[in-house]
Parts: structure tokens; C-alpha cells; sequence
């Protein structure tokens, strides 16, 4: 504390000579930089649209700071000894303030996503310089500016290229990130989707190593969650038999098998919210809606009910063809099973899942009924 004193002391005699000087930005040394005159111009971009975080942009910032933290009566003793200081002193002083102020910055976030995005494009550094940067991106991208930020920073691109890396650690590492940022974040989702980036996570599903597998689902539902244009995408490549390939694998992480039914529930919620949009034949691919009722009489009651939440949804759609559901599916006689299971249970998240069983039964029925009433 006593540093800072003094520092409040100095400013205050040396304030009429400098106080509005700014202190020269940081020259962002970046790690692995090739060109540092367009890393500046990359940096320039953002700092133009916000302030910079990290630091004292100026003498006075800091004098304000140095002055509330301070007690009067000692600055008023150090204040006199300051004014008695030769004009040398002074001058020595203030070099001393002004490099003390270059240590105390912080980086800002821009500076951290662009030496991150220049150690993902240096392929002569080691493997864990490349996970630590995919890290620091990852925590960087969950605020929504940075997300739009790392764009023009060139970060996308890199990432969307890593994600045919040979490591199967760097390309699961890349498709977080990418997810990340691109949750509720429409303006990256358009950005992230014009670099082509969903039909190579469609392609990392396939992967051998789970997890890569899981996160590239979690890429994928993000980036196209609450997205028309990114939906109407994900049907032109096939997203029905990706997902209906991944519920037919038993052998595939549980994990996999909830997210894609969490994924195609919400898929059909979006399409009961956007009933302009003209209907598509994903939500009767008959191979798919078995997978999904099949799921429905799972022993894991949290898969269970993404079922349920699944078919609920579907159920509603004015295209679905309950007979589908009856005969190919045979959604009646797992219903059934699924009810016997429940009631197995006593614990009260059954009751919940019981609930929601409930609501599905009524809707086939009721659906089932239009449709015979229909045909009479």
C-alpha cells in the first residue's frame, strides 16, 4: 500500500505536466507471430468496438484509483516531502511511475484469444502449447463479445481447419470451443457455418474416440439451436440418419444417445414455434422414429424421458403420420413396457417421468383417433 501512496503523491504534483498522456498500448508480443503488422491490424479491429480490459489506460485513471485507496492525512505528509523534490527527481519519479504502470497491466481478452489463435497456427509448437491455447479459448468464448470478437481475429478459421488435426485431443479440444461460442450466439453461428464447419462435425461423429464423438455433437446442437437456416442444413446433410445411426448403437456413451434425443426434441420444438417454415420429412424417416421409441424403454430413466420428450414433440407436428408411430414403430406395446418399468420404480423422478408418459399416451391416442375417425 505504501507504493501506491507514493504513487498518489507524485501524480498529484506531476499531474499538471502529464495527466492526459496516455500511456502507450501494449505492444501484444504474441507467441509464434509471423507478421506482427497484421496481428496489429487484427488487434485495432476490436479495440475500436470496446475498451480494452486490463490496466490503467491513463495517468489519471490511475491517479483516481491511487487517491481513493489512500489514507488523507499520510498523503497530505507524503505531499509535502513530493514538493520539496528537485525538478530531477521529479523526472526520475515519473519514469518510475510510468514503467511501474506497464507491469501492473493485464492483457486484455482480445490479446489472449489472438496469441491463443497464433499458437494454434504455429505447427512447429508442441502438442500441449496447442491444448493450453484451445483451454484459454474455451474460457474466453463464454462471453458473448469475445465469441464475436475471436471471428475477427481470424480465430474460426483456425479452429474449423484444426479440426481435421491428426490428434484426436486437439480436433475434441477445436469442436468445444467451437461450441462454445456458438451457443445462443446467432451471429457466430452464421459465421462458424459459412466456413463450413457443420458438415466436418457431422463427420468427426463417426469418430472411434468417444469423446471427440460427444463433443462434436455438442458443436453441432449448438450451432444449429434456435437457427432456421442452420436446421434447414443439418436436414439437407443428413441429420436424420446421423442421429438415427447413433440411437440404433448400443455399443455408442450413453451420453451420446441423450444428447441426440435432447437434440431432436428440440428440433421438433422448433418446428411447432416456426409453423411458417414448410414441414420436412426428418421427423418421418420411420428408421429414425423406431430408434427414438425403442430408446423410450431404456432401464436409465433420464433416457427415458428424453424419449418421451422426443416423441411428445413429434406427436404434435401436423405431418407426423401416427400410423407410422403405430404399425412400424410400435409405439402402443412400448408404451406399455415403458409404463410396467416405471411403476417399478418409487423414487420421486419416476413420478415426474410417469407424468410425461402420461402426456405422450394421450396425445397418440387422441392423434390415433383423428386418423381413424378420419378414415370412416
Amino acid at each position: 500500500m505504501a507504493k501506491f501512496i507514493l504513487i498518489a503523491v507524485f501524480m498529484v504534483v506531476l499531474i499538471a505536466n502529464f495527466a492526459s498522456s496516455e500511456v502507450p498500448a501494449s505492444s501484444g508480443v504474441v507467441v509464434g507471430s509471423s507478421n506482427p503488422k497484421e496481428e496489429g491490424n487484427k488487434l485495432a479491429m476490436v479495440q475500436e468496438e470496446e475498451d480494452m480490459d486490463g490496466g490503467f489506460s491513463s495517468l489519471d485513471g490511475m491517479l483516481q484509483w491511487a487517491i481513493g485507496h489512500s489514507d488523507p492525512g499520510v498523503l497530505k505528509e507524503r505531499s509535502e516531502v513530493a514538493q520539496r523534490m528537485s525538478p530531477e527527481e521529479l523526472n526520475k519519479r515519473q519514469t518510475e511511475l510510468k514503467e511501474l504502470m506497464e507491469k501492473l497491466k493485464m492483457p486484455s481478452d482480445a490479446q489472449l484469444m489472438l496469441i491463443a489463435v497464433n499458437d494454434l497456427d504455429n505447427s512447429s509448437l508442441p502438442l500441449e502449447h496447442h491444448l493450453r491455447a484451445l483451454e484459454e479459448l474455451l474460457v474466453l468464448v463464454e462471453h458473448i463479445d469475445n465469441a464475436i470478437d475471436l471471428q475477427k481475429l481470424g480465430g474460426f478459421s483456425v479452429l474449423i481447419r484444426i479440426l481435421n488435426h491428426s490428434e484426436p485431443e486437439i480436433r475434441t479440444a477445436a469442436a468445444w470451443v467451437l461450441g462454445k461460442a456458438s451457443q445462443n450466439n446467432p451471429i457466430v453461428q452464421k459465421q462458424v457455418l459459412e466456413l463450413g464447419a457443420l458438415t466436418m462435425l457431422m463427420k468427426m461423429m463417426k469418430s472411434h474416440t468417444m469423446e471427440e464423438a460427444v463433443k462434436a455433437l455438442f458443436a453441432i446442437s449448438a450451432l444449429i439451436r434456435n437457427n432456421v437456416n442452420a436446421q434447414s442444413l443439418f436436414y439437407q446433410e443428413a441429420g436424420d440418419t446421423m442421429l438415427q445411426e447413433v440411437l440404433s448403437n448400443s455399443n455408442l456413451d450413453i451420453r451420446l444417445h441423450k444428447k441426440s434425443l435432447f437434440l431432436i426434441a428440440d428440433l421438433a420444438e422448433s418446428q411447432l414455434e416456426n409453423e411458417n417454415t414448410a414441414e420436412v420429412s426428418f421427423f418421418n424417416n420411420r428408421l429414425l422414429l423406431k430408434a427414438i421409441v425403442d430408446s423410450m424403454a431404456s432401464s436409465d430413466l433420464d433416457l427415458t424421458e428424453k424419449a418421451l420428450y422426443a416423441i411428445k414433440n413429434i406427436l404434435l407436428l401436423r405431418s407426423t403420420e401416427v400410423q407410422l408411430f403405430k404399425d412400424f414403430c410400435k409405439l402402443n406395446e412400448v408404451l406399455e413396457r415403458t409404463r410396467q418399468q416405471l411403476n417399478d420404480h418409487r423414487e420421486e423422478y419416476a413420478m415426474d417421468v410417469e407424468s410425461l408418459w402420461k402426456e405422450v399416451n394421450l396425445t397418440f391416442l387422441q392423434k390415433l383417433n383423428k386418423v381413424t375417425q378420419a378414415a370412416l
